[in-house]
Order: C-alpha cells, then sequence, then structure tokens
C-alpha cells in the first residue's frame, strides 16, 4: 500500500510494543529482580506530538516492568497494557476497553508475535531493525533503530502524512509560551 493510500485522518490510536520499538530491545536485569531500560527522550517527544495532535497513544508488550510503568506515567501515556503473551488476545481486550476499531490503529511491532496485530490495523509499522518477516507487513519501516528515536520518527511521518505535523509544533510552542507568562 502505498502512502497516499494510507488513511491517515482515520487514525486515532496509536499502539505500539516496547522491547525492540520504544527500547532497543536490550534487558538489564540486576540482583533483586531490578530491571533497567534505556528510552531516547526524543521518543517521548514523539509521543508527546502525537498527544497533542489528539492521538491516545499505548503500549501493549508481553513482559512487566516497573521501568515501563514510570515512562508510561512521566509521557502520561493513555493505554498501558503489560504481561500480554498473546498480543492479539490482549489487543482485543483494549479494543473493547477502550472503544476503538482496526481501522483507527497504528501500530508498531517488531517481532512475529506482533503481525497478527499488525494485520488487522490500518496502519501497520515496523522499525529498521525489526525482524524481516514483520517487515513483510508494514506500510512504513523507520530509517532509525528502536530505541534511538524510532517512535519519534513514525510520529513526524504520520503528521506529516496526516497534514497537521506544524499545526501541532505550534500548538506546543504557544503551550509553552502560555504557561511562561502564567
Amino acid at each position: 500500500m502505498t502512502e497516499s493510500a494510507l488513511p491517515f485522518d482515520k487514525v486515532h490510536v496509536l499502539l505500539m510494543d516496547v522491547d525492540g520499538v520504544l527500547t532497543g530491545g536490550g534487558i538489564y536485569l540486576g540482583s533483586q529482580e531490578m530491571e533497567f531500560k534505556r528510552f531516547h527522550v526524543h521518543d517521548g517527544m514523539g509521543i508527546t506530538l502525537l498527544r497533542t495532535a489528539g492521538l491516545r497513544v499505548g503500549i501493549l508488550t508481553g513482559r512487566t516492568s516497573e521501568a515501563v510503568t514510570l515512562r508510561s506515567k512521566e509521557l502520561e501515556m493513555d493505554i498501558v497494557y503489560q504481561g500480554s503473551h498473546n498480543k492479539l488476545k490482549g489487543y482485543a481486550y483494549l479494543k473493547e476497553r477502550y472503544g476503538f476499531e482496526d481501522h483507527e490503529v497504528l501500530y508498531v511491532g517488531d517481532d512475529i508475535q506482533d503481525i497478527p496485530i499488525m494485520k488487522r490495523v490500518a496502519i501497520p509499522v515496523t522499525v529498521k531493525d525489526g525482524d524481516d518477516e514483520v517487515k513483510r507487513y508494514a506500510a512504513y519501516v523507520t530509517e532509525k533503530r528502536a530505541g534511538d528515536g524510532a517512535i519519534r520518527e513514525i510520529a513526524n511521518w504520520f503528521l506529516k502524512n496526516r497534514g497537521d505535523y506544524a499545526k501541532v509544533i505550534e500548538k506546543m510552542l504557544n503551550k509553552w509560551e502560555e504557561e511562561i507568562k502564567s
């Protein structure tokens, strides 16, 4: 499907995997069940841009991590579902709970457990270092690697194709200016 045929104006939800999408996929385990993840600040701004544009942004991940809980709260993510070992089952639950349909979703995945969702959504996306099999189902593959600004790249790509990138940037800048005045 060409970019011009993608339904950018119909998408209201961006869902993404965490490990291998929002992070580089490395899992750092320490003693006493400590887990560390590295998040890129550009990805955080990409999520903020999408939320400013009116999208609900969320994660659907097979692992459960306090680091993900903290980062999702920092970014005020709308949807957080961890521990979903069957991603398709988790996706069905989220659709019912939050009241959205497949044709309203941009989904970012990186491995074969993401394919069943990617086959259903309006805009399936993967990252540069996603599995080759996943790339077959993606309408867009990022230039950036997972955890190194790929989500920001997707946010910019999406908003530019939807035609409101400049408006969203202006809205954010105006908000910060107003906050300084008060």
